[in-house]
């Protein structure tokens, strides 16, 4: 069967990318965990690749220069019609754009900007049509702004994306499902002082996995920490954890039906 290809609606998360101090050992970890294999990428940012995953691009790594010393962590890109114009939003409505916005090869045009409390994401206008997500293992499925208190922060997402947002039947508290065209895409979750003190809020990515337990296991063999233990819920199984150099992210089954 043929994936379906569409520009995605603005706002749409629609694509993933990690900054690492060790690309190569990066690599050797998601492949063994996810199976993915890596092709390059555009190279404006230093050394970067692209993850691909059932022959479809899932994520992007790159390498961080030897002297900047960052803090390591998933970026959610947000696709946009005008990466320009989204830009002159996110600056308007009190948020900051940080690179960009500038080419990145065929592949469209690209800016990285952070919310009014902090939380960085990307911007990514694409330059050709994708194809749908599929939920297969290893795979990006959802994303969610962790953050200490969210309504003031989702007015800045409904203003610069135009959100709608709601609260859904068996949700965390504290969570609103952020919605465009009537379909859901993504969501806030404010966490309170659950939030760790020394770092700010920041976008998580969700990656489908068969089983959540055995996930978990190898993450640990092959260096990584659990920060949230699997658990069940009315959305699904899901863990949290953190690769060998501190990236943060969910493994999910979701719940049949």
């Amino acid at each position: 069967m043929t994936e379906a290809a569409t520009r995605r609606t603005p706002g749409t998360p629609c694509w993933t990318s990690l900054m690492v101090h060790s690309l190569a050992a990066t690599q050797d970890f998601y492949h063994s965990l996810f199976g993915w294999e890596f092709t390059p990428g555009p190279q404006q940012l230093g050394a970067y690749v692209r993850a691909v995953q059932g022959g479809r691009p899932v994520a992007g790594l790159s390498e961080l220069p030897p002297e900047r010393h960052l803090p390591v962590a998933w970026t959610t890109y947000l696709a946009s019609d005008d990466a320009d114009e989204t830009a002159e939003m996110i600056r308007a409505c009190g948020g900051t754009v940080a690179v960009g916005p500038l080419d990145a090869d065929e592949a469209g045009r690209m800016l990285i900007a952070a919310d009014p409390e902090g939380a960085v994401f990307g911007v990514w206008q694409e330059s050709t049509y994708a194809a749908e997500e599929t939920g297969a293992p290893g795979t990006p499925v959802w994303h969610e702004l962790l953050t200490r208190e969210g309504t003031g922060v989702h007015k800045f997402y409904r203003m610069v994306f135009g959100y709608q947002a709601e609260t859904a039947a068996g949700e965390e508290p504290g969570c609103r499902t952020l919605h465009l065209d009537g379909r859901p895409v993504c969501a806030i979750q404010s966490v309170g002082d659950a939030l760790p003190r020394d770092r700010g809020p920041y976008w998580m990515t969700h990656f489908a996995v068969e089983d959540v337990d055995d996930t978990v296991r190898r993450v640990t063999e092959l260096g990584g920490q659990v920060v949230r233990p699997p658990s069940r819920g009315a959305t699904g199984h899901r863990a949290t954890v953190r690769d060998p150099e501190g990236a943060a992210f969910t493994v999910v089954r979701r719940a049949e039906g």
